[in-house]
């Protein structure tokens, strides 16, 4: 992937061995997309390198990669595969987060540090049928009660990424007795926690975001590990992981029309297509979107790094993924123009592509709350310069 710019130690290493293992990590995708089977050796092999201790910091005996090195490294592995990417994507930068804010018990913590480095995969729980996007804000149906020094989880949790293979998954749901919304870590094995074989989607099939039940499930109380809302305020830059997983894919179906074009030669014409002014044309188009793409998203992530208490660029990560998820949407359709109807051959990747990236307009923020945020922060800026 010729376009990632590499400057730190971690970005040079992971994007050398990526491309490396290019070939072995795309020898299911076709086949995992069709039967909407989870990667799991794709999965174990970034396990097993050491990809998922990457976000965890030095001093818990991780690699202590930065954001920008997240961003870049999950374009590169989007472009290799989505589904892998996405999946991954959740476990790296919930790492990234947790141990950024630090404010679950130090306890917790280093427990939750040790399992990282032993294999562990995390994700948090928290879409609900009856609630929608949790970006909404609408109270979880899931129920937690107190009972003797116990919390009892109850609910039905939906689009769970990477479920076969999680080990701790973060649960969120309410607290009666509080009056509030609790994240509980409930571990796999955890008797009365089930993962639902229903994860049947057109895009980001491979995924296997099946629900999670949760049915008396029982864990400690110190297993409370986060209440919403406490806290100082928090600007989660770790969700970059998601549009660059999708600018990834976006790059994918850019370099598949580009080689098409260079190597189709139908007799109507003298040379491949790649020399026609009109496929030129829309070449062009594709490489100025992925730019501007690239760019705003680059330029977050290290703004993200550098800002202080004062900063708020709320406003750059939900832009960021908005015009990730635009320009990327117009690159694939490009690419399959350039393609032309043997885009749509289930054999070619194309259509997958196509696919996996309609997936991410559902994944947050939504263009409607990304764009809202942005206007009220303008709006503030505006009233606080007048």
């Amino acid at each position: 992937m010729k376009s990632v710019l590499i400057q730190s130690a971690v970005q040079k290493e992971w994007v050398a061995k990526l491309e490396a293992h290019r070939d072995q990590l795309t020898k299911y995708a076709q086949n995992n997309d069709h039967e909407h089977r989870f990667p799991h050796e794709n999965i174990q092999w970034l396990v097993d390198e050491g990809y998922t201790q990457l976000t965890l910091p030095q001093s818990y005996g991780g690699r202590g990669a930065t954001l920008e090195d997240m961003v870049i490294l999950q374009s590169v592995l989007g472009s290799i595969d989505g589904p892998t990417a996405l999946s991954i994507g959740w476990h790296v930068a919930l790492v990234g987060e947790v141990f950024e804010r630090r404010i679950w018990d130090e306890a917790i913590l280093e427990d939750f540090a040790e399992a990282v480095k032993n294999g562990a995969l995390a994700n948090r729980a928290v879409s609900e049928a009856e609630t929608g996007s949790p970006t909404r804000g609408g109270r979880p149906q899931t129920y937690a009660r107190f009972e003797n020094d116990y919390y009892i989880l109850n609910g039905v949790k939906t689009f769970t990424s990477m479920s076969p293979a999680l080990t701790h998954i973060i649960v969120v749901a309410y607290i009666p007795e509080k009056e509030q919304v609790g994240f509980f870590m409930v571990e796999k094995g955890t008797p009365g926690l089930e993962i639902a074989n229903n994860w049947n989607m057109v895009g980001m099939r491979a995924t296997e975001s099946h629900d999670v039940i949760l049915n008396d499930v029982q864990v400690n109380s110190n297993m409370l590990i986060e209440i919403r809302g406490e806290g100082p305020p928090y600007q989660n830059g770790w969700l970059l992981h998601i549009p660059a997983t999708y600018l990834g894919i976006a790059q994918a179906a850019r370099d598949y029309a580009v080689d098409f074009a260079l190597d189709y030669s139908p007799n109507s014409i003298e040379g491949p297509i790649a020399d026609l002014p009109v496929v030129q044309q829309n070449m062009g188009q594709m490489e100025t979107k992925l730019i501007t793409a690239r760019h705003l998203l680059w330029s977050t992530a290290r703004a993200y790094q550098t800002r202080t208490p004062q900063d708020n660029i709320g406003a750059e990560t939900a832009a960021s993924k908005v015009v990730v998820m635009n320009e990327g949407l117009d690159v694939i359709d490009i690419a399959m123009r350039i393609v032309g109807a043997k885009s749509l051959e289930m054999d070619r990747p194309l259509q997958r592509y196509f696919r996996d990236m309609r997936a991410g307009l559902h994944n947050p923020p939504m263009q409607d709350m990304a764009y809202t945020k942005i206007a009220q922060q303008a709006m503030t800026e505006r009233q606080n310069n007048i």
